[in-house]
């Protein structure tokens, strides 16, 4: 069988990795400028529960982004066996601060704390991560809301590097409330069409062949292999896993950047803008404040 002219053209496009880190620095002084020009501080409040060393990383490098994006941010850090009400009672506490533009829960939670519950406690407005189930909604519908992190960060890394979705076919693997659901709402809003795949899809690898943009987002080192890959298909990877030598990995095997037309690294590929989309989530949430709050009569 010979190769037809569209998949030697795409063998032999650019392979380019797609530098999020990058991105997310500009982004970051872009930030820091738009809050100075509008007379903000925008403020991100973020509850850690527990030592958890991974939510330990996030956090800090949550904080450290907010400093040099000139935000202001408060780190609630509770016990391991806090109750479960009294994470709630933190939480209407920030509600109710004016100073307090976004909120974050990081998570995952202990077990004996309802992660639903408490996420829905977060005032929809105040809502940084775009979890409530009322912002969930909306996006759903199509509606302004704040958008889940991680799948902003993907849109912006495709508007970044003049990806057109309209008439592609996206293939997602993963079908969690915090990536792979509200990355297929915002795919299809660009007029793709999208396949969700997960642990019951039969024939993986066949659905994977038909992706235009393949988003995984499962955790699982080298589940993507090149072979699965069309010639010149586009693959966001938002897996991150360590592997026995404690190197960070993604869902894709490295070998998949040679078929691709463009890749994620994992470093530094989607990590950084689910940061920097945190930013940007927080300093709109500041803006609607201030527009809801008014000037003052003249």
């Amino acid at each position: 069988m010979t190769e037809s002219a569209d998949e030697k053209a795409a063998q032999n496009s650019e392979h380019r990795r797609i530098d999020g880190k990058a991105l997310a620095a500009r982004l970051r002084r872009e930030l820091k400028a738009r809050a100075e020009a509008a007379g903000i501080i925008p403020c991100l409040a973020v509850i850690r529960v527990g030592e958890d060393p991974a939510s330990r990383t996030y956090v800090g490098a949550k904080i450290k982004a907010c400093a040099e994006a000139g935000f202001a941010s408060r780190h609630i850090a509770l016990p391991e066996d806090v109750s479960e009400e009294a994470l709630l009672e933190e939480i209407r506490r920030l509600n109710s601060d004016a100073d307090v533009h976004g909120i974050l829960v990081q998570l995952p939670l202990p077990r004996h704390i309802g992660e639903h519950r408490v996420l829905a406690a977060i005032r929809p407005d105040k809502d940084a991560d775009g979890f409530h189930p009322l912002n969930a909604g909306r996006l759903f519908l199509g509606l302004d809301a704040p958008v889940p992190c991680t799948p902003r960060g993907i849109l912006r890394l495709l508007d970044e590097e003049r990806i057109s979705l309209r008439g592609k076919h996206a293939v997602v693997i993963g079908r969690s409330n915090i990536v792979g659901k509200p990355v297929a709402s915002l795919l299809l809003a660009r007029d793709a069409t999208v396949t969700i795949c997960h642990s019951k899809t039969p024939n993986l690898a066949e659905e994977v062949r038909r992706a235009d943009v393949l988003v995984s987002a499962v955790g699982k080192a080298g589940l993507v292999r090149p072979e699965w890959l069309k010639p010149g298909a586009v693959v966001i990877d938002v897996g991150i896993n360590r592997t026995p030598e404690g190197r960070l990995t993604g869902d894709a095997d490295p070998a998949c950047a040679e078929v691709a037309s463009a890749i994620t690294p994992v470093p530094g590929g989607v990590g950084p803008m689910t940061v920097a989309m945190l930013l940007e989530n927080t300093f709109e949430l500041a803006m609607a404040a201030k527009g809801k709050n008014g000037a003052p009569d003249a």
